[in-house]
């Protein structure tokens, strides 16, 4: 499991404790768990703190204000998500202003990512399936 610096750590604690608006209606909805899948809040990620990371999904979720519009914080952006890709995690942006309109319809979305992210089957060489899967 890809893990970050103890600076990235000690940043993704102290973020932890000050979510923005969003932020903290959104961690409220994943915090129960939807669909069964765990999802950590401000975890670190080598030089990066997630605002939300399902890692069962390998899905990043990063909630956007109007601030990554302007500046260098595209390009900045992007190559956080490049450095993410490059460690098999796929980031979905999620604008600050969906999920203060419509904080289900963000979730409902978060849920197609991670959805789209997990197989529908065991591979052949995994582990044989639970009591009541079906094969």
């Amino acid at each position: 499991m890809l893990t970050g610096s103890r600076t990235t750590i000690e940043r993704a604690r102290k973020l932890r404790r000050t979510l923005s608006l969003p932020e903290g209606l959104l961690w409220r909805a994943l915090r129960a768990r939807p669909g069964g899948f765990k999802f950590r809040r401000q975890h670190p990620a080598g030089p990066y703190a997630l605002d939300f990371f399902c890692a069962e999904a390998g899905l990043a979720i990063e909630i956007d204000g109007e601030s990554h519009s302007f500046g260098d914080r595209p390009q900045r952006d992007a190559g956080r998500d490049d450095w993410l890709a490059g460690h098999k995690i796929v980031v979905l942006r999620t604008p600050a202003r969906d999920v203060l309109q419509d904080e289900m319809a963000a979730v409902e979305h978060i849920m197609q990512a991670v959805a789209s992210r997990i197989p529908l089957h065991h591979p052949l060489d995994g582990p044989p399936p639970r009591t009541g899967e079906e094969l």
